[in-house]
């Protein structure tokens, strides 16, 4: 029987790489939605390509032209809107939910999968970073399994399949270092988007891009892994790891390490979170070890604010990590317009934390209230921003 999976984000980084490992098992695996938000052309070519029952794009704007591209797929049937994916997500057949979403708008449709049953393959970070709790406890309620397709954290899934109940003592969390790693703070006052952009090791959208050049990206890893493995925030080190073979490792009681090594291609972890438990056969590059060193350094965090202003975040909980979030997502999309510094990125998550209503004890409906509370704050500091 075939697993039929719907991906949330089939034009992004994430999304067509998955498609690749679907193509390259399609004894295993089917796609029953592919979804995108303003991608129109690339989506209807994929629905071509995959065959799904159903397509959404996001933006509705573009609906009357996605028909128009599936207008001789009459077997493909065409919906748009927020609610729109909301709902496809929970059609009977789908066995697996891949949320490849970028941002906050992976958080909804993320809550109906769950309620609806289905298991998750988590590459929207940003659903824990926002709603971490809210995301557990559903998960927990509705007996669903989320698995992670970050590389890092299914790194550390695999490191810990098989130990049971044995007690972490630490998470090693590796970090690329991005291309600022051996900058100095001056030479970062300077840097463009287009310099962020040139990732050392990763291939991946532009927001992400953005977010690993500020370690913000790693910040938001530090508060997934917490939700996802529970384990606190001061038992999760930061390595900075400029090879990115060492995915991650953890740390057991007796002083046991175990890690996960491979060359950098996020099938991996997208496959084994679709085959878990079982391990399937998958093209591509193999790891040699003996072509590079592998070297480990301490992040600097008075160079890379966000990754400190990350662990504050976690430090003071309740919907602070929302907050930073709907910032940073501000921000990320001003610094490549032009609209603030590399190094201003910072300075405006910062003052939104201290300038955003507080919340201790969030629910669903505080997480919406303070991502566009903090998005205004975020918006209005940017546009004075000098």
């Amino acid at each position: 029987m075939k697993q039929q999976i719907c991906i949330l984000g089939s034009t992004g980084s994430i999304g067509t790489q998955a498609l690749d490992v679907i193509a390259q098992h399609p004894d295993r695996f089917e796609v029953y939605c592919l979804t995108a938000n303003n991608r129109v052309e690339q989506l209807a070519e994929q629905a071509r390509q995959f065959n799904p029952a159903a397509v959404v794009i996001a933006n509705d704007a573009h609906y009357a032209r996605l028909k128009e591209l599936l207008a001789d797929r009459p077997d493909i049937k065409v919906y748009a809107g927020a609610e729109a994916l909301c709902q496809i997500v929970e059609a009977d057949p789908i066995d697996m939910v891949l949320t490849a979403m970028v941002g906050f708008s992976g958080l909804n449709p993320t809550i109906h999968a769950i309620k609806a049953r289905k298991k998750i393959c988590l590459a929207n970070k940003e659903t824990l970073v926002v709603a971490g709790e809210l995301i557990c406890q559903l998960a927990a309620e509705y007996q669903v399994p989320i698995l992670p397709v970050d590389s890092e954290h299914s790194a550390i899934f695999q490191s810990i399949v098989g130990e049971g109940n044995n007690e972490i003592e630490k998470i090693l969390l590796t970090a690329s270092g991005g291309p600022f790693r051996k900058f100095t703070l001056d030479q970062m006052r300077t840097v463009t988007a287009a310099d962020a952009l040139k990732h050392p090791t990763w291939e991946m959208g532009a927001k992400i891009t953005i977010d690993s050049a500020s370690m913000m990206n790693k910040g938001f890893e530090v508060i997934e892994a917490k939700w996802l493995f529970n384990v606190p925030a001061d038992k999760i080190q930061v390595l900075v790891h400029p090879q990115s073979i060492v995915h991650s490792a953890v740390q057991f009681v007796d002083g046991g390490v175990k890690a996960q090594l491979g060359v950098p291609d996020m099938r991996l972890p997208i496959q084994y979170a679709f085959s878990f438990p079982e391990r399937l056969p998958l093209n591509g590059e193999r790891l040699d070890l003996f072509r590079q060193p592998l070297e480990f350094f301490e992040p600097d965090l008075e160079k890379f604010r966000c990754l400190a202003l990350a662990f504050e975040s976690i430090k003071r909980g309740g919907n602070m990590p929302c907050i930073v979030n709907a910032a940073n997502e501000v921000v990320n999309e001003g610094f490549r317009k032009g609209q603030c510094s590399f190094l201003g990125m910072a300075d405006i998550i910062e003052q939104t934390m201290q300038r955003a209503t507080f919340s201790a004890t969030p629910d669903y409906d505080t997480y919406i209230a303070t991502d566009a509370e903090a998005r205004r704050i975020a918006a209005e500091l940017m546009a004075q921003y000098k």
